[in-house]
């Protein structure tokens, strides 16, 4: 656990795939010009699945913490 961690702040854990949090990352380089890495991919979708639970007028916000720097030389970027 990390040592920050308060459980009792959390509502929810939104588990999200390894493959579909690449491709949100990608997708966000490609069509929001947000250079991330796979975390906030997975930020991302978690954050979608959330908002398609609530009302319309509900706002839903993510923070991306990562670059996508790190990434260069996997499998993440080597095909956008």
């Amino acid at each position: 656990m990390p040592p920050l961690w308060e459980p009792e702040q959390v509502d929810e854990i939104v588990t999200v795939g390894a493959d579909e949090a690449m491709a949100m990352a990608r997708r966000l380089a490609r069509e929001e010009g947000l250079f991330a890495g796979t975390s906030s991919g997975a930020n991302i979708v978690a954050a979608i699945r959330v908002a398609e639970r609530l009302r319309p007028d509900a706002t839903v916000a993510t923070i991306l913490c990562d670059s996508g720097l790190r990434y260069l030389s996997t499998e993440l970027y080597r095909s956008v």
